[in-house]
């Protein structure tokens, strides 16, 4: 009888021992971790101009993309979750050496991630079917001419993002650089919103296995032409 005892005692320590690593594996296999946050600096060489120059109705191209960024715990672990979709639109408007006007519209059901039911779920929590698209919209102007000179500027800018029809006043961090592509000045720009879910009347869920943070990030890089 107490062998009988001892065997089963070590089966559920083997158990045990395959539940946390394979809880390790499936961490170690999140990709969000190894996506680096938004920053210009493509393999374009910078370009300048003169700031007169920059006048004017910049507009995305391809290459553009967006997404989040949280964090879960997963059965004691951490990980670093980011989800990315190509589906976004920008726009900004310069004027004397300042942004005076910009807007970033992403597609929030196509934002995909490692893991097909976290994207089911994403979309249902923030209801995507009636809420397809998350926006922000600039309400301040910000300096940017030193990227005439060829600098990478980062600026905290003022605006306004929606999400789940809710609009909240925001602080986007902004890097914008001018690239040389292949003869053609264009614009690049990387954008951090630190977001609080429950501000737009998300609820981070709680799978008990799975906690999500109550806080993340939105995040863009765009490629803007002139």
């Amino acid at each position: 009888m107490g062998r009988k005892i001892v065997v089963v005692v070590g089966v559920l320590v083997v158990l045990a021992g395959l539940g946390f690593l394979s809880t390790r594996i499936y961490a170690s296999m999140q990709t969000g971790g190894d996506v680096p946050a938004p920053a210009v600096g493509s393999s374009a060489p910078a370009a300048t101009a003169d700031v007169a120059d920059l006048d004017g109705e910049w507009t995305g191209a391809d290459g553009s993309e967006a997404g989040y960024r949280v964090d879960e715990v997963l059965s004691g672990q951490d990980v670093t979750v980011v989800g990315r979709t190509p589906q976004v639109t920008g726009t900004g408007t310069v004027a004397d050496g300042e942004l005076t006007a910009a807007g970033i519209e992403v597609d929030l059901a196509s934002i995909t991630t490692d893991e097909s039911a976290r994207d089911g779920q994403f979309q249902g929590i923030l209801d995507t079917r009636t809420f397809p698209t998350a926006t922000f919209e600039l309400t301040g102007p910000v300096d940017i001419a030193a990227v005439a000179d060829g600098e990478t500027v980062s600026v905290d800018a003022p605006g306004t993002m929606t999400i789940k029809g809710v609009a909240q006043e925001v602080t986007a961090g902004l890097e914008i650089r001018l690239a040389d592509d292949g003869g053609d000045v264009v614009a690049e720009l990387a954008a951090t919103v630190p977001v609080t879910f429950a501000d737009y009347g998300v609820e981070a869920p709680d799978l008990g296995f799975v906690t999500v943070e109550d806080t993340g990030f939105v995040e863009a890089e765009l490629t803007l032409t002139h």
